[in-house]
């Protein structure tokens, strides 16, 4: 077992899963608003397997999608960090960037602060060349995460392979930065 990274940004604590997380991860899964650009809600036994396979891949690589608290608050609010895809995308094998917080906290620029410090860990600790984030077409909300961390929209549209055929969800946007891009926005 490897011993978990967290980060810690101004505001946030990316750390590994805690049992009191599950409950409240488990309500955010069930909201169609945080839901909405997912093919469905979470049941309470979903959302606990999806919590549990973060955890088990966090203590298995050290790092992933790590558990997101409000330092000052000691609050959990969702997840953010780095995932290595298991089914076929055009780009596997890759490194996927991905968050989901709860509604009550959106719009405070918390899913871009954790983002950034999960791009920083990636390229200047895992040493990786580039980092991809995809999306529904229609999701304007994480589109507009990935542009402020400078990622690229490769044009390069795809169907998820885990979205039903003809689900309006199913198109996806696919972003990328090289770490030589992440460099030249950080200096």
């Amino acid at each position: 077992m490897a011993k978990i990274i967290e980060l810690k940004t101004e505001r946030l604590l990316l750390r590994r899963w805690k049992k009191r997380d599950f409950p409240v991860f488990s309500t955010m899964n069930a909201d169609p608003l945080v839901m909405e650009y997912y093919p469905d809600v979470l049941t309470e036994t979903e959302s606990d397997a999806m919590a549990h396979k973060f955890e088990s891949l966090l203590a298995k690589r050290s790092w992933g999608f790590w558990a997101v608290e409000l330092i000052k608050e000691k609050q959990f609010i969702g997840f953010v960090g780095l995932h290595k895809p298991t089914y076929a995308l055009p780009v596997t094998p890759c490194v996927e960037i991905g968050w989901r917080l709860g509604k009550e906290y959106w719009g405070n620029g918390y899913a871009t602060e954790g983002a950034k410090a999960s791009l920083k860990f990636a390229f200047e600790e895992l040493n990786l060349n580039e980092v991809y984030s995809f999306t529904s077409v229609l999701n304007k909300k994480s589109r507009s995460v990935m542009a402020r961390l400078n990622m690229q929209n490769t044009e390069a549209n795809f169907e998820h392979p885990i979205i039903p055929k003809n689900h309006r969800l199913r198109e996806h946007v696919l972003y990328k930065i090289t770490k030589k891009q992440w460099e030249n926005t950080t200096v």
